[in-house]
């Protein structure tokens, strides 16, 4: 169906339209007023279309609307779905997807103390700053060198029973004596806080 708003009205009075007039002529009105009621007649039929024409352009508009509104629901359906499962493999696989922390190579040497001194930090005793100074730490890095890696040595632990331990988490009798915290230097002091902290 053609838009009926650009339709232009004929030209009743033509001898196009001869046959027509002449079918209300014979009804007994004269040939102006025949071609005056044909033009009227079309004006009532068109305005007709044009309301049958903007209903239809509305119900179009209507369902192309509800066309793109379900459109856009399946497609954030579909996201939200996607977005769902990809969370779901995050949580299952967090190794995979962890952040990469870009930073520099440390260019400062590691520092560890004697296994000795880490097991009684850890076990919450009371450790002794010195192996945490500049000298316990040449000590414990001695000492590594020197104990076998795999040697285990027995001890008996709080509860009365025996474990095996390494060897060099246990404190070698005859090292070099332990400085005690209050004999402790201030420059020691300061060398040694701040690691003892970082270890904790």
């Amino acid at each position: 169906m053609e838009d009926p708003n650009e339709a232009i009205r004929p030209n009743f009075a033509s001898e196009e339209y001869h046959d027509t007039r002449q079918q209300l002529i014979e009804d007994g009105i004269t040939a102006d007023q025949a071609a005056r009621s044909l033009a009227a007649l079309w004006t009532i039929n068109n305005n007709a279309d044009k309301e049958r024409w903007t209903l239809k352009q509305h119900q179009e508009r209507l369902a192309r609307q509800r066309e793109e509104d379900e459109e856009e629901e399946r497609l954030q359906q579909l996201k939200d779905e996607q977005e769902a499962a990809h969370l779901e493999e995050r949580k299952k696989n967090k190794n995979k997807y962890a952040l990469l922390v870009r930073g520099k190579v440390p260019s400062d040497p590691t520092i560890l103390p004697a296994q000795y001194a880490m097991r009684k930090l850890k076990a919450g005793d009371h450790c002794e700053l010195h192996y945490f100074t500049n000298k316990g730490l040449d000590e414990a890095k001695a000492s590594s060198l020197i104990a076998e890696p795999d040697a285990l040595v027995m001890l008996p632990s709080a509860d009365g029973m025996h474990s095996w331990v390494p060897a060099a988490a246990v404190k070698d009798p005859k090292a070099a004596p332990v400085i005690k915290d209050k004999k402790l230097t201030w420059e020691e002091f300061n060398e040694a806080a701040p690691r003892m902290i970082s270890m904790m």
